[in-house]
């Protein structure tokens, strides 16, 4: 072999590797995108339902690889979320995102629909509305977005009436007309199903309903449905605003509207989360 000839198939040979740790180099990329891990941050039933989605076909089809941490309570898991220690969270309304955003200054991002999970009006003491008698206590959430949420369904019920431009951050001042004298006692919602012997009715969010042993669709004397008038009420998936567009996390909202996981979660929760796929745009008008 001649020097020049040598020199070639030394070339060759360099070029050849070159190329193979490219190629591997993409591959293992690749791979890594592949097997993102994404972290959720979630409580209750949510938590039950995402533990599900991280062992499901639909999540392994996408190539997600998720981890979910169970934080007690909605403030913490949407300051865990600002502070990045989860990547997404699942577990609030399109009016709570709007009301901690508002509260807080923070801008966490809504990025997907999951469902509405109806809030019910709860009596243990009567059967119907109409046996409700002048006066009746009414206990309400203490914190604003579940409160003014009851009073529009208590609108919707018709026992009283709003000021046409309650919003989110309505409260019991913006009552115009309450013919029955209702009397509102502010409480901690998740202690609902308890407090329902010492008062006439109650409102109860679905997810507190389920942990008292109460379904909204069974057991409530009214509850929410899906329409113009609900959706601020549809629950979301939040994450920060510099991640709204990442292609990984925006696969979780196909994953939670799967037919694998939609089967799933109304066998486990009776119907009781009825989901919802809307744009977020709609949310906003």
């Amino acid at each position: 072999m001649n020097k020049k000839q040598w020199l070639l198939g030394l070339s060759l040979a360099g070029a050849s590797m070159i190329l193979g740790a490219c190629t591997a180099g993409n591959a293992e990329s690749k791979e890594a995108i592949k097997n993102e891990v994404i972290t959720v941050g979630s409580q209750s039933s949510d938590a039950d339902i995402w533990r599900y989605i991280a062992d499901s076909e639909a999540a392994k089809e996408m190539g997600i690889t998720l981890e979910i941490e169970e934080i007690d309570g909605g403030p913490q898991l949407n300051m865990a979320t600002v502070d990045e220690e989860v990547d997404v969270n699942a577990f609030q309304s399109w009016a709570y995102l709007q009301s901690f955003n508002e509260e807080s200054g923070d801008q966490l991002t809504a990025f997907a629909t999951t469902y509405l999970e109806p809030m019910g009006i709860y009596s243990s003491q009567y059967t119907s509305l109409d046996e409700l008698p002048n006066g009746a206590e009414v206990a309400i959430a203490d914190n604003p977005s579940n409160a003014s949420r009851g009073l529009l369904l208590l609108q919707a019920a018709g026992l009283i009436t709003l000021t046409e431009d309650f919003d989110s951050f309505g409260t019991p001042s913006d009552i115009i007309e309450n013919p029955q004298n209702l009397v509102f006692t502010e409480i901690d919602d998740t202690t609902g199903p308890r407090v329902l012997p010492d008062v006439a009715i109650a409102l109860i969010s679905n997810s507190i309903a389920l942990e008292g042993g109460l379904n909204v669709l069974d057991d409530s004397l009214f509850y929410e449905e899906v329409s113009e008038d609900t959706k601020q009420n549809v629950n979301i998936l939040v994450t920060q605003p510099e991640k709204a567009n990442d292609e990984a996390i925006l696969k979780l909202g196909e994953i939670y509207h799967s037919e694998e996981v939609q089967a799933y979660i109304k066998d486990e929760f009776g119907g009781t989360k009825v989901p919802v796929q809307l744009e977020i745009e709609e949310l906003e008008k």
